[in-house]
């Protein structure tokens, strides 16, 4: 009986709103209109957050049993500040309109998935270092937007870092450059020829001058 009521209330809702009687006012229309675009903006955004966690990536990514393992025991997964990145932290934009734009591009991966593009570890190693330039440039043209999430050098205590690490990162902020191009594999391990292929990728960028003065 209730479930027959919900639909007969539905029902007359959206006869309501496709076909509203004349006597409904102007402000009427625009109020209901209002109250539909909240409740569809706010589905929308509940399902883009339902669809960026650790587990749901997992579930529709074909990246169990390779990539995910090699960011278990990572410095991001477990270190001595307890703080952790998963992996929407650091592949997907927390600004609106680029994480859209990097929801629309995944679901290409989604076909990958279905057939099998990188279902074994030999496919994966096969394919790995394609997928890992394809993610430091995206990381050279955004300035290694997600990485900054969490880490800025303006808030960096240098005395407080390991005399190396504290050089290089004030090399880095004085030369503008960029934190991909120093950390390649925090979190996966690093592909065949990655160096090579990372330093090929920079210079075609015109990313290589931050690192060595234009050499």
């Amino acid at each position: 009986m209730t479930e027959q009521k919900h639909k007969g209330f539905f029902r007359r809702l959206w006869h309501t709103l496709t076909s509203p009687p004349a006597r409904w006012s102007l402000g009427g229309l625009l109020l209901v209109g209002i109250i539909v675009g909240v409740v569809l903006w706010g589905g929308f955004n509940w399902a883009m957050a339902l669809t960026n966690n650790e587990a749901f990536c997992i579930s529709c990514h074909e990246m169990k049993n390779n990539p995910y393992k090699e960011y278990r025991g990572s410095v991001h997964e477990l270190n001595a500040s307890g703080v952790q990145a998963s992996c929407p932290d650091c592949h997907v934009p927390r600004d609106w309109i680029h994480k859209v734009v990097r929801k629309i591009k995944a679901t290409n991966e989604l076909y990958h998935k279905a057939v099998g593009t990188i279902d074994t570890e030999q496919k994966y190693k096969e394919h790995r270092l394609g997928m890992a330039k394809s993610v430091w440039s995206t990381m050279l043209r955004t300035d290694s937007r997600e990485c900054r999430n969490c880490h800025n050098f303006k808030a960096m205590d240098f005395y407080d870092q390991e005399g190396r690490a504290a050089r290089r990162h004030r090399e880095a902020e004085q030369k503008g450059m960029t934190c991909i191009q120093c950390h390649q594999g925090v979190a996966h391990d690093l592909p065949d020829n990655a160096e090579r292929a990372f330093r090929k990728l920079e210079k075609k960028l015109g990313m290589h001058e931050m690192r060595d003065g234009g050499k």
